[in-house]
C-alpha cells in the first residue's frame, strides 16, 4: 500500500467527526478519545482503596506510625537478654503485688513504667489504643487481678503482638507496673475503647 492511499496527517476520519472538541490550541484540534476501560477501572480501585487506607488509619483504629515504632521497639526489647537486675520472667508473689499497690511511691514508678513501656498500645490512660481497655470489667486474658496481670505482663501475649516483659523489666519495675495497671480499674477515661473479653467481678 503506497504513502498516496494514506490520508493526510491532520486530516480526521468521517468516524471520529463526533468526536471533536470545539477548540483548539495554536491549529491542534483534540479528540474526545474515552480512556482505556481497564485504565478507568484500575483508577476508580485506587481511589477507593485511597479512602479507605486514610479513613483507617487517619481517623480510624488504625495505629499511627509512632505507636507502629513503638511496638516494635518493644518486641526487640522483649528479644534482648535479661539484665543482671531483672526478674528472669519470674513473677512476683501476691504479698508484694498488694504492698505495691497499696504504696503511693510504687504507684508512681508504676505509671513511668507504664509510661514508657505500655503507652503506645494501651493509651495514655489505659483506654486501649491497639491493646485492649485496662480500666473496665472486661478481661481477655484471665480475670483482672493483680496475680493474672502480673502472669501476662511476665509472659506476654505473643500472638497479639504483646512481647513477655518478664525478661525486660527489673523485679521491681515488674511489681510496680502490674500495680498501676489494677490502679487504673474504674477510672472510665475519655474515649474508651469498647468492652472486649469476659465481665468480671473485682475484690482487691
Amino acid at each position: 500500500m503506497s504513502d498516496s492511499k494514506l490520508p493526510p496527517k491532520n486530516t480526521i476520519l468521517s468516524d471520529e467527526k463526533a468526536l471533536l472538541l470545539d477548540h483548539d490550541y495554536d491549529g491542534i484540534q483534540e479528540l474526545d478519545h474515552p480512556l482505556p476501560r481497564w485504565w478507568v477501572w484500575g483508577f476508580v480501585c485506587c481511589v477507593i482503596f485511597g479512602i479507605g487506607y486514610m479513613g483507617y488509619y487517619m481517623t480510624g483504629p488504625g495505629p499511627s506510625s509512632k505507636q507502629e515504632l513503638s511496638k516494635a521497639m518493644a518486641e526487640i526489647e522483649a528479644l534482648k537478654p535479661p539484665s543482671a537486675n531483672g526478674s528472669a520472667g519470674s513473677e512476683p508473689s501476691a504479698e508484694e503485688l498488694m504492698k505495691a499497690f497499696k504504696d503511693s511511691a510504687s504507684l508512681n514508678h508504676g505509671h513511668e513504667v507504664y509510661t514508657t513501656k505500655c503507652l503506645a498500645c494501651h493509651g495514655d490512660k489505659g483506654q486501649g489504643l491497639i491493646g485492649p481497655n485496662l480500666t473496665d470489667d472486661f478481661w481477655i486474658h484471665g480475670t483482672g487481678n493483680l496475680a493474672d496481670v502480673a502472669h501476662v505482663v511476665t509472659t506476654g501475649v505473643p500472638e497479639k503482638g504483646m512481647p513477655p516483659w518478664g525478661p525486660v523489666l527489673t523485679a521491681t519495675e515488674l511489681k510496680d507496673v502490674v500495680a498501676f495497671v489494677h490502679s487504673l480499674h474504674g477510672t472510665n477515661p475519655a474515649g474508651a475503647k469498647p468492652a472486649q473479653g469476659n465481665q468480671q467481678t473485682f475484690k482487691d
